[in-house]
């Protein structure tokens, strides 16, 4: 919810929607807590396996019950003074030990999971303000004391505070049945639009969102584990050989996974021959050389796998995978790429 991605999803469409129900559900008062329910998935919001460099910067954002303003949030940073938030992020400390120099971007991020402290250090260009993003370490709690806010601006009262049901059962505190009555059913947007965002920008939460729904209502159990186990075992059903094929989690972020070329191509051969593949082709980037495929980057690695047709009229499905090349791999990439045109 809240994504600024889509006009009709972002926080203050969300916001109106929510006081407007309120409102038509003739609700001026509210005694107690604000309880947001994030018990829809599991505790375990970050995937074993990813860097600890990750976890604090917006793509090593992890997945929650309920996901609010993609569970990112923007500092805007003169040299190494914080100058402005996004939006407030509540019950968050900062440790700043940012240090000036170069001309880019090299700041890391580190916090955690329900964590009240953040660290952020690294080097930032002195005389210039540059916009670093990190991830939200309660993603469910920004949310709800957002909404507290709401109801006093709106002039409804509330008598407690805003709580998550995780919060009150790491308290040891009763989590409040839920409602049966329903005054708002909010819809996300459409999985073709998820997943032309998905692709376009990499955003990892998407891809962590998508593996625990899997595990959920394919195999009954939100963990990353049960998603990614219902993923190889449809991939094997479709023909992909088990051991081409390690899934660590569902974005690509962990150094633990693993996937063989062959298997890729097979991947996108198999998405070629379905329904839904035109909403799929949309999502993959146009890249600087004009072709349409999805790059992938990590540390000593490199890839790019996708679509193309040739000046001749032939039509290519292709993965490239660089590990480990002693020079540039991405020059090598594209000595490649050029075979292709």
């Amino acid at each position: 919810m809240g994504s600024w991605r889509y006009d009709a999803y972002k926080p203050e469409s969300f916001r109106k929607k929510f006081i407007e129900a309120l409102k038509n559900s003739g609700i001026t008062k509210i005694s107690g807590n604000l309880v947001v329910d994030d018990s829809y998935f599991d505790h375990q919001t970050i995937p074993g396996g990813w860097p600890w460099d990750d976890l604090g910067n917006y793509y090593g954002a992890g997945v929650w019950g309920i996901n609010w303003r993609e569970n990112q949030f923007d500092i805007n940073i003169n040299g190494t003074e914080f100058k402005g938030f996004s939006y407030p992020v509540e019950n968050l400390k900062w440790l700043n030990e940012l240090k000036t120099g170069g001309n880019s971007d090299q700041s890391l991020i580190f916090t955690a999971p329900h964590s009240e402290v953040a660290l952020i250090n690294g080097t930032l260009p002195a005389g210039k303000t540059v916009t670093v993003s990190g991830a939200l370490p309660n993603p469910p709690l920004q949310l709800g004391t957002e909404a507290q806010q709401w109801l006093k601006e709106s002039g409804i009262e509330i008598s407690g505070k805003a709580v998550t049901s995780s919060q009150l059962e790491l308290e040891g505190k009763q989590v409040p049945a839920t409602p049966k009555t329903v005054i708002l059913t909010y819809q996300s947007p459409t999985l073709d639009k998820i997943v032309y965002w998905f692709l376009r920008k990499s955003v990892n939460l998407y891809g962590e969102t998508l593996i625990k729904t899997l595990g959920k209502e394919k195999k009954g159990n939100s963990s990353f584990k049960s998603g990614v186990s219902y993923l190889k075992d449809f991939w094997k059903s479709k023909g992909i050989n088990p051991n081409m094929i390690n899934f660590a989690d569902g974005s690509g972020l962990s150094p633990q996974n693993y996937v063989a070329a062959k298997a890729e191509v097979q991947a996108l051969l198999y998405a070629k021959k379905q329904s839904w593949f035109d909403a799929y082709y949309d999502g993959f980037p146009v890249q600087d050389n004009g072709m349409k495929m999805k790059s992938g980057t990590m540390r000593d690695t490199k890839s790019f796998a996708g679509y193309h047709t040739a000046k001749d009229g032939k039509k290519y499905v292709f993965s490239i995978i660089i590990n480990n090349y002693q020079g540039s791999g991405s020059t090598e990439l594209q000595k490649i790429l050029n075979v292709l045109k």
